[in-house]
């Protein structure tokens, strides 16, 4: 019988006191080991359950080998672990780590799905499924965070912002966007924030095609959030923050018409900069008087030609001096229904918002949320959903890390120092056991996050 080849290579002496080899002869191991965290969290949360529930399965039953759960979670720790990609499904079919991960035996269970398979099932799913799985996906997270606070919240803060996805094929509805100069996608992502902690929750994510007005969705999304966050926190103050591409008459009607806060950025027009000068020309006085920028703040009563009532408008009069470079006038303007001053209502409030940003580079960078190369833009969308639920697994990760180095660490510094571990999975009858290294350098930041998704010492 032929003896296997063992993958190997060897470094020289030159720089080490004797030759060393690297073989890759270990079976049942893996560089994911941390990733049990995350399955935790999915256990407790039962995000990708209530997701995967909401998909329909027609194939024949007597030629399934791979549960439509299994599949999903397979993509989901997939691109949590940082293989956004179904052509890394053939790296990964005999990953232990992976196999355990789906709630496959880590030794003997059956490969995971191939490339073909994840392919053909994410092109399988339709607009309803897609709408259920946003649903399930949006009342995991309000769910959860009603049960961690008890139903009490006196604020809530929901923030859209859109953002650019690249496109670089003949995917369904890329257009080219002059704002971004590319061929695109639109995503916009809805976060909630409570009361007044700091952390945005990512709860929802739409993909729209490159050149969709930036309010399209926009309002269906807000009243679907704005329903479910009443029916788990009654009595809760609703607020939703804007910029000013959803500045729309029919977004103030509707907003109003919900009975909530706003605060929405506009763009300065010739009748706003009218309303502006005066306050502007206190600002370039005193900036030249300091010598630095300066900025102040007013307000005005304002309505667009569009709109059927005049509204408030909040005014920063900033004048920008830098060194080196040209002075220049830089007005601010804000449309809100709130009644506090305007220095607080821009900086108090409206620039909380700016942190959003964050949260979209953690999509971005983290957990690639563009790699939406299908060419069937539903299937592109599923993508999206599937890199929002990696992303809700991590900010609840993020959350139990409370107390300890790197509490405020991003995504893609968590899968290097929680995530990305090497293990060796033993099996006996009773029990599986993940042996890690003894010199890991996060193991007790490690052991405390696993001891808060429920591990026990």
């Amino acid at each position: 019988m032929a003896t296997a080849c063992i993958p190997q290579v060897t470094f020289p002496g030159e720089g080490f006191a004797k030759p060393v080899v690297a073989r890759f002869d270990t079976p049942h191991a893996s560089s994911d080991g941390g990733a049990i965290l995350l399955k935790s969290v999915d256990t407790h949360l039962g995000l990708t359950k209530r997701l995967a529930g909401g998909l329909v399965d027609d194939r024949q039953p007597g030629k399934i080998r791979h549960q439509i759960v299994e599949l999903l979670r397979h993509r989901v720790f997939g691109v949590a672990c940082g293989y956004a990609d179904c052509n890394d499904a053939a790296r990964l079919a005999d990953d232990a780590i992976h196999k355990l991960l789906v709630d496959r035996d880590p030794i003997a269970g059956p490969a995971l799905a191939s490339q073909p398979t994840l392919s053909r099932f994410e092109n399988a799913v339709g607009r309803q499924e897609l709408l259920m799985m946003g649903h399930a996906l949006a009342d995991t997270v309000i769910g959860h965070h009603r049960r961690r606070l008890k139903g009490r919240a006196r604020r809530i803060t929901i923030d859209l912002d859109p953002t650019d996805d690249p496109t670089h094929g003949q995917q369904e509805f890329t257009f080219f966007n002059g704002h971004y100069d590319t061929w695109c996608y639109l995503p916009v992502v809805a976060t909630v924030t409570f009361d007044d902690e700091a952390d945005q929750y990512a709860v929802a994510a739409i993909l729209r095609p490159g050149n969709a007005p930036a309010g399209l969705g926009a309002r269906g999304l807000l009243r679907r959030l704005i329903r479910r966050l009443r029916a788990a926190f009654r009595g809760a103050t609703i607020r939703v923050r804007l910029d000013g591409g959803f500045a729309t008459p029919e977004m103030f009607t509707f907003l109003e018409a919900q009975a909530v806060e706003y605060v929405i950025a506009m763009a300065r027009n010739a009748r706003l900069e009218k309303r502006a000068r005066r306050l502007m020309g206190k600002a370039r006085m005193r900036s030249k008087a300091t010598g630095h920028t300066e900025h102040l703040y007013g307000e005005t009563q304002y309505a667009a030609k569009s709109w059927k009532r005049k509204r408030r408008v909040i005014i920063k009069a900033e004048f920008v001096r830098h060194q080196g470079r040209d002075t220049k006038n830089n007005p601010r303007f804000v449309v809100t229904n709130l009644p506090y001053a305007p220095r607080t209502v821009y900086e108090q409030i409206y620039c909380q918002r700016g942190d959003v940003e964050n949260r979209l580079k953690e999509l971005h960078h983290g957990l690639e949320m563009d790699r939406t190369s299908c060419s069937r833009f539903l299937a592109n969308q599923f993508r999206v959903l599937l890199t929002l639920a990696a992303y809700v697994l991590f900010q609840e990760l993020q959350r139990r890390m409370s107390g300890t180095p790197g509490a405020n660490a991003q995504v893609t510094t968590l899968r290097e120092r929680l995530i990305k571990l090497a293990v060796w999975v033993e099996r006996s009858v009773r029990r599986i056991v993940l042996h890690l290294p003894t010199a890991f350098p996060w193991r007790s930041t490690w052991r405390h996050i696993a001891r808060a998704v429920g591990a026990i010492s």
